[in-house]
């Protein structure tokens, strides 16, 4: 039993921290050219110009500082910022400690709009915010706080590999990767002619070695029997992986590509939380599961992703956003991969570092990373909530 004047009851009395001020930003960055996957080769997309960003900064009672972020491709940026904006006040006055509960005062706050898709991605942006926040006030980099396997992870680079690429321009940007320290090398397939993505596979697989490892990426554009051939023929290039050859949500045509071929399937990235992660688990449906923090509603519901995963024995390699993954990669058992895309560098003032095919983890405080000049320069829409200091 304690007495009211002991050190252990004043502890527990004591009123904890709390949130006194947040601004949510809404960003857009141009990207260098227009982008182009097989969705639009057959017609479903139109090049990809800019990422919207959504960035969630917190302030609480007593000085810590946390940054998140989210983001949106070709479309959705400006409901993802209406939504933030609209749940961000029921943040202020909480404990900034208690992340699983206010992912859930977040969610519910916006309930009437559903639990996946537009309204979780924009809970992702201050729930990162929240966990860098708490790394930072422990002194600990993100994965030394998750507990990390490993102080770097396997990384391929995607952003070289897009259908827009010319072969020639295709085989001098995998060299330039790979000779810059990057594992990996990622290419974009699913063309209406898939001749063509053959021939691409083969001249890169050629130029590089056999050594090398290649994966490539549909983008959910064949259907089920074409899917069958293309996995057929991909299977004499040993790939890592093939990505996507199905519809996101096709999670029985996926198992039965997993159970059939040598070449592992990878999938998951579209999906946006992680409820949908766990249907796409119990049908055995990759080998490679690809959840991407932002789109599942940021690190909380990702750690329930990547426990149920590795209750399944699967295999890690999440989608996109490096500086958010490389931290959470680096926390899971089994060895992963970690996409890398320096599309995001321009708004950040730090850089990841690569060296002998792996992605160093940061271990400066968080994430290790903060907005840059140009990164404020983008923004278009901002709204503060609470007070600072």
């Amino acid at each position: 039993m304690t007495t009211a004047s002991s050190p252990l009851a004043s502890a527990a009395a004591a009123p904890g921290d709390r949130i006194t001020w947040l601004r949510v930003s809404s960003c857009y960055l141009p990207l260098a050219q227009p982008i182009s996957d097989a969705k639009v080769l057959t017609g479903r997309q139109k090049p990809m110009t800019e990422i919207a960003m959504l960035f969630v900064e917190v302030q609480t009672a007593q000085g810590h500082q946390g940054l998140g972020f989210s983001y949106s491709k070709r479309a959705g940026g400006p409901g993802q910022f209406a939504h933030a904006r609209e749940i961000a006040p029921v943040l202020i006055g909480e404990d900034p400690s208690d992340i699983a509960k206010l992912w859930d005062k977040l969610c519910w706050a916006g309930a009437s709009v559903g639990r996946s898709g537009l309204s979780t991605q924009a809970i992702g942006a201050f729930d990162v915010a929240l966990w860098d926040l708490k790394a930072k006030r422990a002194g600990l980099s993100l994965a030394k706080l998750l507990g990390s396997h490993r102080d770097s992870v396997r990384c391929y680079n995607t952003s070289g590999g897009f259908l827009h690429t010319p072969l020639e321009e295709l085989l001098v940007n995998a060299s330039h990767s790979i000779g810059r320290g990057i594992g990996g090398i990622k290419l974009k397939v699913g063309q209406p002619n898939g001749a063509l993505d053959v021939r691409r596979v083969e001249a890169v697989r050629k130029h590089l070695g056999d050594a090398v490892p290649i994966m490539v990426d549909a983008n959910q554009q064949w259907d089920r029997p074409t899917a069958q051939r293309m996995c057929r023929t991909f299977e004499q290039f040993n790939l890592v992986w093939i990505e996507e050859p199905l519809d996101a949500y096709d999670h029985e045509g996926h198992a039965a590509l997993a159970l059939q071929f040598d070449t592992p399937i990878a999938t998951g990235e579209m999906l946006t939380s992680a409820a949908e992660h766990g249907d796409l688990i119990r049908h055995k449906a990759a080998d490679y599961l690809m959840p991407d923090g932002p789109r599942v509603g940021g690190i909380t519901p990702f750690l329930k992703i990547a426990a149920k995963a590795e209750d399944a024995g699967l295999m890690l390699a999440p989608h996109f956003a490096m500086e958010l993954h490389v931290h959470l990669a680096a926390a899971y058992p089994k060895e992963p991969w970690v996409e890398h895309f320096e599309w995001l560098e321009p708004l950040f003032n730090e850089r990841i570092e690569i060296a002998n095919g792996r992605m160093l983890v940061p271990q400066r405080p968080g994430l290790g990373i903060s907005l840059s000049d140009q990164a404020r320069a983008w923004v278009r829409e901002s709204c503060e909530v609470g007070a600072k200091g």
